[in-house]
């Protein structure tokens, strides 16, 4: 049984608040006391509090790594419909959905001339089965955009090796979507060109010799919008790897590479969203979302990414849940599934709940790591704006700065609801270190630090239970033609 601090035993009675709704061009806010007393407890709980640990804990170590449509990915469900009803939420649901399967299988890459080195490869998400092993010589290209100038049929039985350089390490990860332009599209390029396989450097800060997965992106044709995957193999090497690879062939020596792989898809699955509700006392049916995603990359054990994410928004519901009585609006912890092979459970909640979106009043998603959160931004009814600026100001002890307005984001997952119409927040974390582990056998549970899993959690509980509590329209108002 996993254990939470009861605020009821700590003294907080029972609060109730008059309107405060905002006006036109409202400049300032102050949280009215009670809220700003009850979301200043739930910040103390939460920096006492080791739920989130607990649950990340279980998460990876009871089930493990969790590939989307996977049977793990399926105990995981489970996994998080149990721990809801253990914690008292009120509401605990699973939404399926069906997904296509793919399946990683074993793969094999070394390097037979000029010498013979094992190279540390893993298969790209959405990869084609080698169809047994096969060698061949390499094509150097330095950048994904070099190789979208080959001509076609130019690489007909070679093995196209895309460089680049690792990723600048950063805050924000803002180099992460300029270098994953060679997993995402390189394959299209390489095929078209007749490549018999492409290899790409991990996409991925690490210096170790980590390959990182992830997802490539599928390649839209025809008025049915019809996706089509890689028929070729595609890996991606680690670093230090990619490095190697490079130096020789600057010294000209000529590359070949012995490669197998058995990645491949193998039909649709069920996948599914646990949803977790705090059923609010006067707005049932408003929504405000939290939420991470339950899948994971299979080579880890899923830690940083996300079952940090599931933990933080999961324990700061809960201590929410421990309060006297529950907030006008709902809190909704939603646990994606099907994240990592295309924000799947993402979209699959807001085809559902398309109808009834303009009740999700905001929405917010953990899905950076595990490290400290150091910025609140927005994406809110501009009249909101002050009473996010006050409740970055009662965050701020935290060490948690006001970043931007009208920024869009609320995480990956949140994106589908963006588009359409949900206001957002944004708890950025400090992602310096966090593509050191992303998508590598290095994503395990003793990454995570309990403190600043705690500074999370209270930074979550009080922003969620404030947006959940005040008569506040974050909503942007609509406009008529």
């Amino acid at each position: 049984m996993m254990r939470i601090p009861s605020l009821a035993a700590a003294g907080l009675l029972s609060i109730s608040l008059g309107s405060h709704s905002l006006g036109q061009n409202a400049a300032t806010y102050d949280l009215p006391e009670e809220a700003r007393a009850t979301a200043q407890e739930l910040m103390d709980q939460g920096l006492r509090s080791n739920l989130a640990w607990e649950i990340v804990s279980s998460l990876t170590t009871d089930i493990g790594p969790r590939l989307a449509g996977s049977d793990a990915e399926a105990r995981a469900r489970g996994w998080g419909a149990r721990l809801g009803e253990e914690l008292g939420f009120d509401r605990v649901t699973i939404e399926d959905f069906s997904i296509p399967y793919w399946e990683r299988g074993k793969s094999r890459l070394v390097m037979s001339s000029p010498y013979e080195l094992e190279l540390y490869a893993t298969a790209l998400g959405g990869s084609g089965n080698s169809q047994g092993s096969f060698e061949a010589e390499v094509v150097y290209f330095r950048s994904v955009y070099e190789l979208s100038k080959a001509v076609d049929e130019s690489l007909a039985g070679k093995i196209a090796f895309v460089d680049g350089d690792p990723m600048v390490k950063s805050q924000t990860g803002a180099g992460y979507g300029p270098s994953n332009q060679r997993r995402r599209v390189g394959w299209q390029h390489a095929e078209r060109a007749g490549a018999r396989a492409l290899v790409v450097r991990s996409v991925g800060s690490s210096s170790h010799r980590f390959p990182h997965t992830g997802m490539m992106s599928a390649k839209v044709s025809g008025d049915d919008d019809a996706k089509t995957w890689a028929r070729i193999p595609v890996m991606a090497i680690s670093n230090p790897d990619a490095d190697q690879l490079r130096r020789l062939h600057d010294k000209g020596e000529l590359l070949r590479l012995k490669l197998q792989s058995e990645a491949g898809f193998q039909g649709p699955v069920n996948s599914g969203n646990v949803i977790l509700d705090l059923v609010g006392r006067e707005k049932p049916d408003e929504i405000v979302l939290i939420g991470g995603h339950l899948d994971s990359w299979d080579l880890g054990t899923g830690a940083v990414d996300d079952g940090a994410g599931v933990a933080i928004t999961t324990a700061a519901a809960a201590l929410i849940a421990q309060l006297p009585q529950r907030p006008r609006r709902t809190i909704r912890v939603v646990m994606f599934g099907a994240e990592e092979v295309g924000l799947l459970g993402a979209r699959a909640y807001a085809h559902r709940h398309g109808d009834d979106v303009s009740k999700h009043v905001l929405a917010t998603e953990s899905d950076f790591g595990a490290d400290t959160i150091w910025q609140l931004v927005s994406n809110v009814n501009p009249d909101a704006n002050p009473v996010i600026d006050a409740i970055a100001r009662l965050l701020s002890p935290l060490n948690i700065v006001r970043g931007g307005s009208n920024v869009a984001g609320g995480g990956p997952d949140i994106t589908p609801l963006a588009l359409l119409g949900v206001p957002t927040v944004r708890l950025n974390q400090n992602g310096r270190d966090y593509f050191d582990l992303h998508h590598t056998p290095d994503d395990t549970l003793d990454k995570i630090d309990p403190q600043k899993l705690a500074q999370n959690v209270a930074a979550y509980a009080a922003t969620a239970w404030l947006a959940a509590e005040l008569d506040v329209e974050f909503r942007r108002p609509r406009t008529t033609e």
